[in-house]
């Protein structure tokens, strides 16, 4: 058994296998073992059948943890001895329920509820007898039966039911039965009652039978003439549809034709509304690419435009800028001029000023000296005295020299490190000469490559047009060939088109010679022949010719090991061809020269189309065949043989191989031609690879974007040069400035030396005269010619300081104005001409890249130009073909229209025609129905007599009319009479003669269902009696059993009628009587048993309640003896019995276990039980979770022995 989630067993709990004999199961209370023993009842018993929601979730887990959702039980058998029958050793019954679910599973296959019980009906387990299971309150129950509930059990275990649901339905019968007979006697008396009033109505009735006898007369004699009137119109309408017959069969035919026109001008519009769909997607392709070629251009145009108007505008603003520069150039050639008219006059100036200055100076001096020697007589004692003062003086000027020579040195030292700085800013103006050199070179190189890129550019872009313009035609012949093979294979047979197959893969792959191909690839003709070649030939076509028979036999090996088809081959060396003499006629040519194939296949075709001659017409083929023996055929196709055979009629050329063959081969050839066009145009692809490679040393993408390369190469070089370029001007502007600083501090140097040297000489000249007047004498007063000099130098001295001053005035105002001049130059003038000589040049660079950028502009639209060109060529040749496929297609469907008129002409004659034959259809139906009708109503008529067909037939059905009009007067007097009295007597008399009938074989059916009636509860009571006498016997063995000295039996209790009877079972009671009027024959069971074996029996009422307990086990027993079930379970049947009967018990187990190798599983609170146990189970309870497990016996002992809970029971 095998348990998981039902009741206390959460988790899957699997006990191992029980014993074939006696199997004890102990536990605690609450423990689970009522749970484990319904589990099994769970799968087997109908107590869980017919559950609810509520019910299932009842019998789910509920405890601690995740929530149960679904539980099943598992129950395996040993069907060693094939008791279930199912053809295995194991079998294994599964049932699983849900919230929503309940399934039952045999062997993991799912089967029904009743496919279930079935099988356990069938496997021993019977329904009637359910006492192979005994649970808890069962024996209870049985101590506490009556002597009728006990008479009940053994009709169940006798399996009366049957028998008394059959008496059930047997007494419903019945009364149905009963229910028909009151039925028909009712019917019967009124059937009665109505014939007797008949009776009366007949006398009235023979006199307007006499009457009605004319009248029929009259109606059948103008029935008849309306009948042979229809019959005439019925000849006339049905020739009349005859003829609209031919005329409607001849208008379809015409349909036929006009719908089979229709088809082919629809095929025709599908084929070209196809090519048309294709052209008008190559069209929208080519009106896009049109589009982008043209907005490719405008763009272009529009780059174009606006460069020529930047180049323009760079024009003006250069022009402006020249203009401005030549002002500034003029300005500064005045200054310049002006400055240079100046500098002579401010040089004088400075002379003038140098010379006053000087003069002044040495006339101050002098007169200084002249001051000082006229005082030295007071200044100084002595000669020796002024001679050392002159000397100290001397020493002071040579220290001054000295520091003045110095500072001349210095001074020319500065002036030739100005003179250095002067050449190295003349360097910048060579280095940028060697700049804009090195731009020209790269311009021109530039300009250079830029034609090279070009010129393949265009080269590349023909040879890219031409590769696509050919790939595309391979492309388009290749789908051209594939789809003409597909046909030719779908034309092929099967097995033929896997053998050539075949043939060519094993000729690749095993390289075998030899082989030269089918006959249909070896020759070619005039197309007219086609269908007479194919005729003639006919799957010899495919026939594959060979060298030998030796390779032929070799690949027929491989065919054959690969079941590769069929091929039928033609080896040179065996063909014998037919000698074969033809007709010298014009009219009949032999076939075979109008074939044009290879003098090495002569054979070949001589054996497949030597014998024959294509013929004009039939007559010719005929008379040939006749004459000569050969077999003819025209170029239609029609055949005669020289037996005299004649084959012909259409032949579809649009299916023909030949021609297929015929377009698979000028295919090839011209994709040959063009695959080799298309390998030139690669070669010289390659050859410009090549060329890329001889001229730049390794092999790029292509030698286009080689050269692009160098060029972006190149441009970055120049791009380089020319930004040296700027910054090399903007150096050498720097440089300039520099340059005037560096000449404004040479000047400055070269007036401060120049004062210096003056004052060196001064020095000097003041030292010679200091070293004059040493060593002469010491005198107080001047020489004449000293004092002649002393008067003239102060007038002298004040003369040339006025000279001085209005020289100074003039050499400043002189000096402002150079100053005024030589700052508008270097600050405004020559500023302005070097942003504008620089705009010039950003100009003129400017309009040189903007006139390289047209220049490639403008080739880029010219190639936009021919691109657009080509695209307005190639969208006007698609749209020409569009067009024109337009005008077929409107032609085809002109056609169509044309054909679909004359088919809805058709069909509308075809209608008009199906409405005049449905118009005499229904002309025919109606004087068919006319002459039914009149027949029906001749046949309504009946049996006339003789004498009515006397009736004048020579008169007019207008006459006859008027009689029958007068006859119906005549009838009406007797309007009262029951017309129908006759019918209605006849007929009531047929039915009460039927209900006679029935009524006595509804008596015959009631007294068949009294006898069913009475045999089946003979029937009953045999099977009641027979159960009670196997039940009472076996109660007296069992009870003898279990009770050592005590004897029981069982008393079948029957009542006679009247007497209320006592406890007495040989008393017969009064029957009593159940809602169906059953008689009971028994009315209950009754027990009867002694304990001590002496004395009266004692009833059940009399018996205390361990006696009750083992009297019920006795019955349970007895019960099972007769219907043995192969295995039984029982739960604590020992609760309420005593020591010494337990023990009795568990013997009667123990040997029913050992004797007829029965299985028992037990649950038991008691020792006795498990004492005779062969395998113990001990079921433990822990967190509300169920488990089983083996335990030994010892083991079960001691928890029985101390279990307080049942020590408290």
């Amino acid at each position: 058994v095998v348990i998981e989630g039902f009741k206390s067993y959460r988790e899957q709990v699997a006990t191992e296998p029980f014993s074939a004999k006696i199997n004890c199961v102990v536990g605690a209370n609450g423990s689970g073992k009522s749970n484990f023993f319904h589990a099994i009842r769970f799968v087997l018993s109908d107590l869980f059948q017919n559950l609810r929601n509520e019910d299932r979730h009842a019998l789910l887990h509920e405890g601690a943890g995740n929530q149960v959702l679904s539980a099943f039980v598992e129950i395996v058998f040993d069907n060693s001895d094939n008791r279930i029958p199912v053809d295995k050793e194991e079998v294994r019954l599964r049932r699983t329920i849900g919230l929503k679910k309940d399934e039952y599973f045999l062997d993991g296959k799912h089967i029904t509820k009743t496919e279930v019980m079935n099988l356990l009906e069938s496997a021993g387990f019977s329904r009637s007898n359910p006492y192979y299971v005994v649970q808890q309150g069962k024996i209870a129950s049985l101590t506490l039966m009556k002597d009728p509930e006990r008479l009940d059990l053994l009709k169940e275990i006798g399996g009366t039911r049957v028998y008394e649901e059959r008496r059930h339905e047997s007494l419903k019968i019945m009364q149905d039965t009963g229910n028909k007979r009151r039925q028909i006697i009712q019917v019967v008396q009124y059937l009665d009652e109505r014939l007797r009033e008949l009776d009366e109505e007949k006398e009235e009735l023979s006199k307007y039978q006499q009457l009605d006898k004319q009248r029929k007369s009259l109606e059948y004699t103008i029935y008849d003439k309306e009948l042979v009137e229809a019959r005439q119109k019925l000849v006339e309408v049905e020739e009349s549809r005859e003829a609209v017959s031919q005329d409607s069969t001849a208008a379809h035919c015409k349909l036929l034709d006009a719908h089979e026109k229709v088809k082919e001008s629809e095929r025709e519009s599908k084929k070209l509304t196809k090519d048309l769909q294709g052209l008008s997607k190559e069209k929208e392709v080519a009106e896009k690419h049109k589009k982008e070629a043209i907005k490719k251009r405008m763009k272009l145009e529009l780059d174009c435009k606006d460069l020529k108007v930047k180049i323009k505008e760079n024009h003006r603003a250069r022009e402006v800028a020249s203009r401005q520069l030549e002002i500034v150039r003029q300005e500064i050639k005045e200054s310049m001029e002006e400055l240079d008219a100046i500098k002579p006059a401010h040089n004088m100036k400075v002379q003038d000023e140098e010379q006053l200055t000087k003069g002044i100076m040495d006339r101050e001096k002098q007169l200084s000296l002249l001051y000082q020697k006229q005082g030295r007589a007071t200044q100084f004692s002595s000669k020796a005295a002024r001679d050392r003062w002159l000397q100290k003086e001397i020493d002071d000027l040579e220290l001054v020299l000295s520091t003045n020579l110095s500072q001349e040195r210095k001074i020319m030292d500065e002036i030739e490190q100005l003179n250095a700085q002067l050449m190295d800013q003349d360097d910048h103006g060579k280095e940028r000469a060697s700049v804009k050199k090195n731009i020209e070179l790269h311009d021109e190189s530039l300009k250079r490559k830029k034609a090279e890129r070009d010129r393949l550019q265009d080269e590349r872009k023909f040879l890219w047009g031409k590769e696509s313009e050919l790939s595309s035609e391979i492309e388009s012949k290749k789908s051209e060939v594939f789809k003409a093979e597909k046909n030719l294979d779908h034309a092929t047979p099967g097995d033929i088109r896997r053998g050539l197959n075949s043939v060519r893969r094993i000729c690749r792959e095993g390289g075998i010679h030899g082989v030269f191909g089918p006959i249909i690839e070896l020759f070619d003709c005039d197309e007219k022949f086609f269908i007479a070649v194919e005729v003639t030939a006919g799957n010899s076509l495919f026939h594959v010719v060979v060298d030998s028979d030796e390779t032929a036999t070799q690949i027929i090996r491989h065919l054959n090991s690969s079941k590769g088809g069929r091929v039928t081959f033609m080896p040179l060396n065996k063909v014998k061809p037919p000698h074969v003499t033809y007709p010298q006629i014009p009219e009949a040519v032999p076939l075979l020269k109008r074939l044009n194939y290879s003098e090495v296949y002569k054979k070949a075709f001589e054996q497949v189309f030597a014998r024959t001659v294509v013929c004009r017409n039939l007559d010719v083929a005929t008379k040939v065949a006749r004459s000569d023996g050969l077999d003819c055929i025209t170029l239609e196709g029609d055949q005669v043989s020289k037996k005299g055979d004649m084959t012909g009629g259409f032949y579809d050329h649009r299916r023909s191989r030949l021609k297929l063959m015929n377009l698979i081969k000028s295919s090839r050839i011209i994709i040959n031609q063009k695959e080799k066009e298309l390998a030139e145009v690669k070669s010289k692809l390659e050859d410009i690879l090549a060329v890329s490679f001889l001229i730049y040393g390794f092999v790029a993408d292509s030698k286009v974007t080689e050269l692009i390369t160098e060029q972006q190469k190149i441009d970055a070089e120049r791009s380089y040069y020319k930004s040296q370029w700027d910054q090399l001007g903007k150096d050498i502007s720097a440089s300039e400035k520099q340059k005037k600083s560096i000449s404004t501090a040479m000047e400055k140097k070269e007036k401060l030396l120049s004062s210096i040297r003056t004052q060196i000489d001064q020095l000097r000249a003041n030292i010679a005269a200091k070293r004059d007047e040493m060593g002469t004498e010491l005198i107080d007063h001047l020489a004449p010619q000293e004092r002649e000099l002393l008067s003239r130098l102060n007038p002298e001295i004040a003369e040339m300081k006025e000279k001085l001053i209005a020289s100074r005035t003039d050499h400043v105002e002189i000096e402002t104005r150079m100053a005024e001049l030589e700052t508008n130059l270097s600050t405004n003038l020559l500023r302005q001409e070097q942003e504008l000589d620089a705009i010039i040049r950003a100009r003129d660079r400017e309009t040189e890249e903007m006139h390289g950028d047209l220049e490639s502009k403008e080739k880029e639209l010219d190639e936009a130009r021919s691109l657009v060109e080509e695209a307005c060529q190639h969208f006007n040749r698609v749209s020409g073909s569009v067009e024109e496929i337009t005008k077929k297609l409107t032609k085809f469907k002109d056609e169509k229209d044309k054909w679909m008129t004359l088919e809805g002409d058709c069909r509308n004659k075809i209608q008009e025609l199906e409405k005049e034959l449905e118009q005499l259809m229904s002309r025919k139906s109606m004087l068919l129905a006319k002459q039914e009708e009149y027949s029906k109503k001749i046949r309504e008529l009946g049996s006339l007599s003789s004498d009515a067909f006397d009736t004048p037939r020579r008169k007019s059905i207008k006459e006859l009319h008027k009689m029958l009009h007068r006859c119906n007067e005549q009838l009406q007097q007797f309007s009262h009479v029951n017309k129908k009295a006759l019918d209605q007597y006849a007929n009531f008399t047929d039915q009460r003669k039927e209900l006679k009938q029935r009524q006595a074989e509804l008596d015959a059916g009631d007294e068949k269902i009294r006898e069913l009636i009475s045999v089946l509860d003979q029937r009953k009571d045999e099977s009641i009696e027979r159960t009670f006498k196997g039940v009472a016997r076996n109660f007296r063995e069992v009870f003898s059993e279990l009770v050592q000295g005590g004897h029981g039996s069982l008393f079948m209790m029957k009542k006679k009628d009247g007497d209320h009877g006592d406890d007495d079972p040989d008393e017969d009671g009064p029957r009593e009587t159940d809602k169906e009027g059953i008689v009971e024959k028994y009315v209950g069971v009754k027990v009867k048993v002694s304990f001590t074996g002496q004395g009266e029996t004692q009833s059940m009422k009399q018996l205390s309640g361990g006696q009750k307990t083992v009297v019920a086990l006795a019955l349970i027993f007895a019960i099972q003896r007769c219907d043995p079930a192969p295995f039984y379970l029982f739960d604590e049947i020992d609760a309420a019995l005593d020591p010494q009967y337990r023990t009795a018990v568990g013997n009667m187990i123990r040997r029913l276990a050992d004797q007829a190798s029965t299985q028992f599983i037990t649950t038991t609170f008691r020792p006795e039980l498990v004492k005779v146990a062969d395998k113990i189970y001990g079921v433990t309870h822990k967190n509300r979770v169920s488990r089983v497990s083996v335990v030994s016996k010892d083991q079960a002992l001691e928890f029985i022995e101390h279990d307080q809970s049942h020590d408290a029971e």
